[in-house]
């Protein structure tokens, strides 16, 4: 007997994974092209359309797995083995570099996150983990995802430990006056002496800012998967949890 929810019904497609049915299909077909298929040991009890459904509607939702699992006829066990195996799968593929003419802009977001091994107590006194994100200024598709840092991490050493800076050493890359000093170009500052900037480097700014703003438009489109609201996951599951949004993100948006 079948569960309450199952990807073999599109009318739980949407509302659950935040794609649509065609772009569901193709991120099952990547899944599947990746080995998330492979017929080895233990058979899965849930084909993989249903696993990818589950994986996308936890991500989506931010239910517990104990909420998720019976709505599949699964086991809370079973259903943290489908997470595991399939989160790594489902995340966007690391760019290897940009091509031509492209435009990034990089920026931190903090995920609360509850594991304290690689979570500190930031800004807003949560518990968080600092992501920095790099996006393509023209698709607004995120282009790179760092390793996930201590909350109380600043942003401009952030962007070398995480790993982005990188990816993003063959193209101009704008960031905001945090990023000072980490070879991204960031609003001009006045200079000693100096009382007011310039007409065209108030004009200059302007523009960035319009620009960098794109990637905060698409921060918030990533915390409709609400995982990165509030991460309950260890280890290296709140990395996976944001490629993995990612990738939904790039779906979503571009099909």
């Amino acid at each position: 007997m079948g569960g309450v929810v199952s990807a073999s019904d599109p009318m739980w497609i949407e509302p659950l994974s935040g794609l649509s049915e065609s772009q569901f299909r193709k991120l099952v077909a990547l899944v599947r092209h990746r080995g998330g298929d492979v017929k080895r040991g233990r058979p899965w009890r849930l084909c993989l359309e249903d696993r990818v459904l589950l994986v996308a509607m936890y991500w989506r939702t931010n239910l517990t797995l104990r909420q998720v699992a019976p709505l599949f006829r699964a086991s809370k066990s079973a259903a943290d083995r489908v997470l595991d195996h399939l989160a790594a799968l489902s995340a966007i593929s690391p760019v290897r570099r940009p091509q031509r003419d492209t435009v990034l802009i990089v920026d931190g977001t903090m995920v609360p996150t509850r594991d304290r091994m690689i979570a500190a107590s930031s800004k807003d006194y949560r518990y968080s983990t600092n992501h920095q994100v790099v996006i393509d200024a023209n698709s607004r598709l995120v282009f790179a995802a760092g390793l996930p840092l201590s909350g109380n991490r600043n942003d401009c050493r952030a962007f070398t430990e995480s790993g982005v800076d990188r990816a993003c050493r063959d193209a101009p890359v704008l960031a905001d006056g945090g990023y000072q000093g980490a070879g991204a170009l960031t609003p001009h500052r006045r200079r000693r002496g100096q009382d007011h900037l310039t007409p065209e480097q108030e004009a200059d700014d302007a523009v960035r800012h319009r620009v960098r703003a794109r990637v905060e438009h698409v921060f918030s489109r990533l915390k409709n998967w609400k995982v990165l609201r509030a991460c309950r996951l260890r280890g290296s599951g709140v990395h996976h949890a944001m490629m993995g949004g990612a990738r939904l993100h790039r779906l979503a948006l571009s099909g």
